[in-house]
């Protein structure tokens, strides 16, 4: 009896880019539940909880990155990115008094984060539970439960969960400085932003993405909220394209990192049209920044949105053959390397 003729495996990184897609309507289905989230707004205010402290690890640690800018520039709270360590490992007794606690995990089942929240529970902290699972152990934790509704996410790489993270976030510190309804209206916004542009996303990476299967290490920099940018898109590259990519602010690389960039060790900048603007941009775009390789996803008409880019010749990728095929498949591009092309321009949309 012949055997069942194999099935060909799975196109690498077709799971990802599906939930990628997603976004836009995980974002509206997060958006019809708005009333929840001022719920637990109106929650806070009355507890005068205005010391917010959130804690997650991985891409949940990102988006508290960005959450720290929400409370600070909408209701004027105080935020922070709270030690686990400190609390569950050392034990350490915290005053809790006045302080909001967000337990962030897409799973709602990441041990630490889970008895962070019970702990300061037990010492009076407000907390709040934001999950994709309400059925979780972190939702049976804390006191209330605000879920992501971003639906499953069977991808290793977070995608439609983060940005559902941010724009709960968003809206919950919108809602404790009494701008719900604008935040919301401005994500409503950005579902249908996404919904039209991911498409010219996917055209656009394509060409960069070949560049980056010879990259092996790479500096990502933002600043103010865009940092969590940063250091999300720093993890992608890493768990995704194994690029040890390290997320910095432009002070930082500007201090001594600098140094250390060749065309070999790119940067990839994010850059924002608001007050860190010119700062951010300096280190690897302005004149310190010439000669260095950069692709920034610049906002700004076409001032920075230019990059050269350039793929090494095989005698500088022969002793990293195995490394650079393997991104090659994590970046769903078929083999073989393309030949070298010397410099070339690319130009980002923006």
């Amino acid at each position: 009896m012949s055997r069942p003729e194999a099935k060909p495996p799975p196109e690498p990184g077709r799971r990802f880019l599906g939930e990628i897609r997603e976004q836009p309507q995980a974002l509206r289905r997060l958006l019809a539940h708005e009333e929840e989230i001022a719920r637990v707004a109106r929650a806070l205010r009355k507890r005068g909880a205005t010391l917010v402290r959130l804690v997650g690890h991985g891409s949940s640690d990102n988006a508290a990155s960005f959450g720290t800018y929400a409370f600070g520039l909408l209701p004027r709270w105080t935020a922070l990115r709270d030690s686990i360590t400190l609390t569950v490992h050392f034990r350490s007794t915290l005053d809790m008094a006045g302080s909001a606690v967000i337990g962030l995990s897409q799973s709602g089942r990441t041990p630490d984060v889970v008895e962070y929240v019970a702990r300061a529970r037990k010492l009076g902290a407000f907390t709040v539970a934001l999950t994709n699972d309400p059925g979780s152990p972190l939702a049976e934790a804390a006191e209330t439960t605000l879920p992501l509704y971003a639906g499953p996410e069977e991808a290793v790489a977070a995608s439609k969960t983060y940005l559902n993270q941010l724009a709960a976030l968003a809206l919950l510190a919108g809602h404790a400085a009494g701008e719900g309804p604008r935040l919301a209206a401005g994500l409503d916004a950005v579902a249908a932003q996404l919904e039209a542009l991911l498409p010219e996303i996917e055209r656009a990476v394509q060409p960069l993405a070949v560049t980056f299967s010879f990259v092996g290490r790479m500096v990502v920099i933002g600043r103010g909220p865009e940092l969590a940018t940063a250091r999300e898109v720093a993890l992608k590259l890493l768990e995704t394209c194994r690029v040890a990519a390290e997320p910095l602010t432009a002070t930082d690389l500007a201090h001594g990192p600098v140094a250390a960039l060749d065309p070999l060790f790119p940067v990839w900048a994010i850059v924002a049209d608001d007050p860190t603007f010119p700062p951010r941009s300096t280190p690897c775009l302005g004149p310190a920044g010439r000669g260095r390789r950069s692709w920034p996803p610049a906002p700004r008409p076409r001032r920075y949105a230019a990059s050269r880019t350039s793929c090494p010749s095989r005698r500088w990728s022969r002793p990293s053959s195995r490394r650079s095929s393997r991104c090659c498949r994590a970046s769903s591009l078929p083999g073989p390397w393309p030949e070298p092309r010397g410099s070339t321009r690319t130009l980002l949309p923006g």
